[in-house]
């Protein structure tokens, strides 16, 4: 008998990378799609599909590939859980940027062998993904490399110190809430559309975070979002209680981003929930606050050094200094997915303020089943 293989995607603006995709887990065996309803890529991605969830289904199933499709009965990341149970499938066929450590384990507890793709395009064709055909928007993702939360007032009035942004081209439909500056980036589209207009990029950073933050708002989004988003390159924001950064020290040297871009590495996991507070238990104080920038300014020197041993020690004890002051970054699963890299790469992290979104990792070798980013560089 051959061999039940299940895939699961959003399958949206359906293009040669998906047939080439179905074509490849179809060598297994026979394939069955599960498709992200309509309700779960609102929740995962913030925006609509192009396509209803009928339509895609209607457009999978007529792949000659496709033995089956389905839209997936759950929600979240795991929106086809009870799916697979009930299909028992002997192989999870995923895509490098659908591999996810929580996917990982759910294979393994239910005894379905995970299979990464090759990425196999048919002869005579580019490698596409929707992503790449999503031209219409070129704005910018961030992620921000050590000293987080010091460009909140209550945690630098404690003792000054530097956030370090990256500010990362759209080469990945990043999840919602995964620590990724999306909300900052979605005021940045309804303010520009496609991408971030010429003009002096700090006060086109003032814009969007006053934009995203207007007067009365409760909750006040950090400015290194903004800043990262707009700012190219790797910068420096350096803060002293207040909301707006004293100054800002930018790199835009070609050697040191080639050493940013070779040695990162991103895993992702679930995003945050929705009833995820990160303010609930804290232990802020002087202490901590200048155990994170002293860690901050460490990672600013190895990374301008060059020295990837010395930058992963330096990320590490940024983010542990985080969460010593902010333990509920630490969801379950996210020590979960740290717990299986972290004795064999140089540095880790998560993104943003943690309880889920992607895992940073620091290494100067490859690192298994991982996405790499690219940097904006002007």
């Amino acid at each position: 008998m051959s061999k039940k293989v299940f895939v699961s995607g959003c399958n949206d603006m359906l293009h040669s990378g998906h047939v080439a995709f179905f074509k490849e887990a179809a060598s297994y065996g026979d394939l069955y799609v599960g498709i992200g309803s309509d309700a779960t890529i609102r929740e995962l991605k913030d925006r609509k599909t192009i396509n209803t969830e009928r339509e895609r289904q209607y457009m999978v199933k007529a792949i000659r590939y496709v033995k089956d499709a389905f839209v997936n009965s759950g929600s979240g990341m795991l929106d086809f859980a009870e799916d697979v149970i009930r299909l028992k499938p002997d192989i999870f066929f995923v895509n490098s940027d659908g591999y996810t450590p929580g996917k990982k384990r759910f294979c393994e507890e239910h005894g379905i062998e995970l299979v990464v793709s090759k990425r196999i395009p048919e002869e005579g064709l580019p490698t596409r993904s929707t992503t790449a055909l999503r031209k219409e928007c070129k704005i910018p993702y961030r992620i921000d490399l050590a000293g987080g939360w010091l460009d909140q007032p209550y945690v630098s009035k404690h003792y000054p110190g530097p956030v370090l942004t990256i500010s990362i081209e759209p080469d990945y439909d990043f999840n919602s809430r995964g620590g990724m500056s999306t909300s900052s980036r979605k005021a940045a589209i309804e303010m520009w559309q496609v991408d971030i207009p010429e003009g002096d990029k700090e006060t086109l950073a003032k814009m969007v975070f006053r934009y995203e933050n207007p007067p009365g708002s409760p909750y006040v989004s950090g400015s290194q979002d903004a800043i990262g988003i707009v700012m190219p390159g790797l910068n420096r924001l350096n803060y002293d209680g207040g909301y707006w950064p004293e100054n800002i020290e930018s790199v835009k040297d070609a050697e040191v981003l080639d050493f940013i871009e070779k040695n990162l590495w991103l895993i992702p996991m679930a995003p945050r929930s929705g009833s995820y507070d990160v303010l609930e238990n804290t232990n802020i104080d002087a202490a901590g606050a200048e155990r994170l920038s002293r860690a901050a300014i460490e990672c600013w020197n190895a990374i301008n050094a060059k020295d990837v041993d010395a930058w992963g020690k330096a990320t590490t004890e940024s983010f542990n200094a985080q969460i010593a002051m902010f333990p509920n970054m630490m969801a379950e699963h996210v020590v979960k997915a740290i717990n299986e890299y972290k004795d064999s790469v140089k540095g880790y992290k998560i993104t943003g303020a943690g309880g889920g979104g992607y895992l940073v990792i620091i290494n100067d070798t490859p690192v298994k089943n991982a996405l790499q980013i690219r940097i904006r560089r002007k």
